[in-house]
């Protein structure tokens, strides 16, 4: 259990791994959530395109805007 309550479930849509740091991009419906991970996460969760995860968001602040 998480004390973070922003938990989204999406799909592992696809990984671009760098020297250190990876971008993962999570579909969440018709949403896309991009999260920069270290390479070493994505090896320690044996991460892959097409996996079942949640996004979990823990932030101080949120921003919204209204056109």
């Amino acid at each position: 259990m998480l004390s973070a309550r922003n938990q989204l479930q999406g799909t592992i849509k696809s990984i671009k791994r760098g020297a250190v740091m990876a971008e993962v991009v999570i579909a969440v419906g018709e949403v896309e959530i991009v999260a920069a991970i270290t390479v070493g996460s994505v090896q320690s969760l044996k991460l892959k395109k097409g996996d079942a995860v949640k996004a979990v968001i823990k932030a101080t602040e949120v921003m919204v805007a209204k056109d």
